[in-house]
């Protein structure tokens, strides 16, 4: 497999490249805080910001590098970031709650571009809208049935492509056509992670890479959280671990899913060839349930191809070659060209396919993006933040649903295989 790759090649997120993760850690880990925050993504950067923001003391826990899970290895693409529909979720957590889970996901939305804009943050936000591409005949033919049918509260600007205009949006004729999604942004997540980074130091948290928190006890009163460097009693805990939930919390870990999701960065392509295969400069995604999302880096000189190509596979390698086939059918013209970069990292899912939040005793949680959690982790950990300090404003739809496990399920996977294998041949068939 030598040949697909570039003499440079790296097995690590192209992100990286300017904004190495950052694992300086502080000298002095207090043994007293306000808040504990297990995790340093968007999630517990934005709540840990919000909290001491507010004059409380805060400290950010992280196992390994600042940022080492999906905060810094994502596409960087930027919905709602709610799957379900109005009725599905009516059906199951009734009207209001349904609304307000739908008002949640478009206030992430907005939430995401207003906080960059505010802050000033360099991290090539974009609205550049995305072209979700119909796999099949009846994909499109649901796609335009969704579009028809938008709730009167909830309507999106969505422009529906048929197969014959499609290469005014994408150079392939792989697809069946698509709909383009105006609201969709785009952002360099790396250089995003950074600049939440820099926020929280400027507001006084107290951050520490390479700190695992090995033990948690907690009651109504407070909590005590353990690590190698020794204890910390705080009043307030909040668990940001999505996918990387690990051993600390059996609750949270019977409730998420880790599933990996897979990106190559191809070289240096040439401008004409990049211009003609993303002619409008959109983020792309598909309607295959075994999912694939892709975009041209910032500086359009790379495509960033992403997907689900395994259940279990964390070879990077061996997945790039994957990717690079998939790639390759799509865009033949692509061919010729090696890949740069090729990782993955765990995507929390959950069994009802809803992000949660909530509290138990003093700890809080936010988690479970199913995939969408650039603009949703940011807001959710916003509001968790809230929810710490007391603030009514920390309340959202989301927190009013049951955060369901499964049973025999503890946090490993073991039904993933069967699962993919039966949604690849869904994709096969042309199946929606």
């Amino acid at each position: 497999m030598a040949e697909f790759f570039t003499k440079d090649f790296r097995a690590a997120p192209y992100w990286w490249d300017r904004y190495p993760l950052d694992d300086r850690t502080a000298p002095d880990l207090p043994n007293r805080s306000d808040a504990v925050v297990i995790g340093s993504g968007y999630t517990g950067l934005h709540a840990a910001l919000q909290i001491a923001r507010a004059g409380r003391s805060v400290i950010v826990l992280e196992r390994d590098a600042l940022g080492q899970g999906c905060s810094t290895r994502n596409g960087g693409q930027i919905s709602i970031s709610i799957k379900s529909d109005l009725k599905e979720l009516t059906v199951k957590h009734g009207a209001d709650t349904a609304r307000r889970i739908l008002q949640d996901g478009h206030a992430s939305r907005a939430y995401i571009e207003e906080f960059v804009k505010t802050e000033g943050l360099d991290c090539d936000f974009r609205t550049s809208g995305r072209f979700h591409a119909a796999h099949s005949a009846a994909a499109f033919r649901d796609l335009r049935a969704t579009i028809e049918n938008q709730p009167k509260e909830f309507v999106r600007q969505i422009t529906l492509i048929p197969r014959t205009e499609q290469r005014r949006e994408l150079g392939t004729d792989f697809y069946h056509g698509g709909a383009v999604y105006h609201d969709v942004a785009e952002i360099d997540p790396g250089r995003y992670h950074a600049g939440l980074i820099a926020l929280c130091r400027k507001a006084g948290v107290s951050i520490h890479p390479k700190t695992p928190a090995t033990l948690l006890d907690s009651d109504h009163k407070g909590a005590t959280v353990t690590t190698p460097r020794g204890p910390i009693k705080t009043r307030d805990v909040v668990i940001a671990t999505n996918g990387y939930s690990g051993d600390l919390s059996p609750w949270h870990r019977r409730r998420i899913i880790p599933i990996g999701s897979y990106i190559i960065a191809t070289e240096v392509l040439p401008s004409d060839l990049i211009d003609g295969l993303f002619p409008t400069g959109r983020l792309v995604s598909d309607s295959r349930r075994v999912v694939y999302y892709y975009r041209t880096s910032p500086d359009r000189r790379r495509i960033l191809f992403g997907g689900r190509v395994s259940a279990g596979e964390t070879d990077t390698r061996a997945s790039a070659r994957r990717l690079r086939d998939e790639m390759i059918r799509i865009f033949p013209e692509l061919a010729g060209y090696q890949i740069s970069h090729s990782w993955m990292g765990f995507v929390g899912y959950t069994f009802d396919t809803l992000p949660h939040m909530g509290r138990q005793d003093r700890v809080h949680h936010a988690m479970g993006y199913c995939g969408a959690g650039v603009g949703m982790a940011s807001y959710l950990g916003m509001k968790t933040g809230l929810a710490v300090l007391g603030d009514p404003e920390g309340t959202t739809g989301l927190e009013k649903t049951a955060f369901p496990p499964r049973p025999l399920y503890n946090g490993k996977p073991w039904f993933l295989p069967a699962a993919v294998e039966y949604y690849r041949l869904r994709d096969r068939l042309g199946l929606s």
